[in-house]
């Protein structure tokens, strides 16, 4: 894994990218983006998308916008360090 250092900047500029081609992928599985993290953790870089909808967020939902997801980020490639995308619901 990558350990490279990200500024703040850089941070913001792909967590925002992630957010807007997320958000269209969130909605047509009738989930609601709440928020993107690109954080740096025990030595590595993670992804995190929170999405909640009306009937509890499962696994499978978490799933499919996973796939789709990583199908649009490999396109374009916005982040330039190795990551682990993480899709979850903010919890109760």
């Amino acid at each position: 894994m990558a350990k490279e250092k990200a500024t703040a900047n850089d941070k913001k500029r792909i967590e925002q990218q992630v957010y807007d081609v997320a958000k269209p992928l969130a909605t047509a599985l009738c989930c609601e983006l709440l928020r993107v993290e690109f954080v740096f953790e025990a030595g590595y870089w993670y992804l995190r998308l929170y999405i909640d909808r009306p009937e509890p967020v499962d696994h499978d939902c978490c799933e499919k916008l996973s796939r789709q997801l990583s199908v649009v980020l490999d396109s374009i490639d916005p982040i330039k360090q190795s990551y682990f995308l993480e899709i979850s619901s903010p919890g109760i």
